[in-house]
């Protein structure tokens, strides 16, 4: 049994780390933070989770004591606080993008601020970089966009049937985070697809980076703004160096993610529903047209696989547990 603390507890994000480890049987949340909402019982503000005792925290990093601390804060903040976490011996994984970047030179020209605490991490990836994280005192949790993006490409780059991508994905309003923007508001996303930062993602160089570690890829990725709560929908186009057919590339795929607990190969085209909730991520599609182009989908849930339970599954393997345990079951069809 560990002992964990999650910094910034009352986002969507926190909620589902705190929704996930109600039932993880090797851990103790001693601590939820939350500068808003300190004192307030944690089911008010998520009010799912009507049996927990918890109540929000405003408690400095310093003061945390616990195995694993979670920070799941926005980038620019979490540099503030994961040096004091390590200095202390406390391991985390960092759901900001403040720790997922080779150099913080890419880091600076992507998100806009300098970074003031570079630290080592692993990016975790678990189909990447398993036997790292087992090891790593900082996991730097993927963003939700990389994660279902980099798992659809990888099989091919790996076999060096494809060095360049065009990545279209559709997402979720609860990506945005718990605050409402004007891009999120009811009325200007209902009813409407909105494509965003188009050419200028700041997740771009993430799955650019990652995916080039096997072999150097050139790819485009922009993100739309679909009116449904959760999900991500990646759709990969990439022309083929070989002459490859639909069931070839299937077959390319299954071999590849034989094993791994959370990716599954799937007949047709993957669907959102089938990953509502769960950690899982689908890949599907395989088609090839008479150009030689290969499309690829993949579907993950935005706040699991691409937030919180990937984090859990990186904390699963930092402690040894199972590295299903607390996430082993399937999505909400329909």
């Amino acid at each position: 049994m560990i002992s964990v603390g999650i910094i910034g507890a009352s986002g969507y994000t926190g909620g589902e780390l705190l929704r996930l480890l109600e039932n993880h049987r090797e851990v103790e949340v001693v601590s939820a933070t939350s500068r808003q909402y300190s004192g307030v019982p944690v089911s008010r503000v998520h009010p799912h989770l009507q049996d927990t005792d918890l109540k929000f925290e405003d408690v400095a990093a310093g003061e945390i004591d616990a195995d694993l601390v979670f920070t799941a804060t926005p980038h620019g903040a979490s540099m503030k606080i994961v040096p004091q976490l390590i200095e202390r011996g406390i391991r985390v994984v960092d759901l900001s993008g403040d720790y997922r970047f080779d150099d913080t030179e890419t880091y600076e020209e992507w998100y806009g601020i300098e970074h003031e605490s570079p630290l080592d991490a692993v990016y975790g990836l678990p189909e990447i970089h398993r036997e790292e994280i087992a090891s790593a005192d900082l996991v730097a949790n993927p963003g939700c966009f990389p994660t279902g993006a980099i798992l659809a490409c990888l099989p091919l780059v790996y076999e060096k049937i494809a060095d360049t991508f065009i990545i279209d994905s559709k997402t979720g309003v609860s990506g945005a985070g718990v605050k409402p923007t004007a891009l999120t508001h009811y009325p200007h996303c209902s009813d409407n697809v909105i494509p965003y930062n188009v050419t200028g993602h700041r997740h771009t160089p993430e799955i650019r980076q990652e995916l080039s570690r096997l072999n150097p890829v050139r790819l485009s990725f922009t993100p739309h703004l679909v009116p449904m709560t959760r999900g991500i929908l990646t759709t990969a186009h990439t022309f083929l160096l070989e002459d490859l057919k639909q069931d070839e590339i299937a077959d390319i795929f299954r071999g590849f993610y034989d094993g791994e607990p959370f990716v599954r190969v799937v007949e047709g085209i993957p669907g959102l529903s089938a990953v509502r909730g769960s950690n899982f991520c689908h890949i599907g599609c395989f088609e090839v047209d008479d150009n030689q182009r290969a499309v690829i989908v993949s579907a993950i849930d935005n706040l699991v696989k691409g937030a919180s339970g990937q984090a859990i599954q990186n904390m699963n393997i930092m402690f040894g547990f199972r590295e299903v345990e607390g996430l082993d079951f399937p999505g909400m069809h329909p």
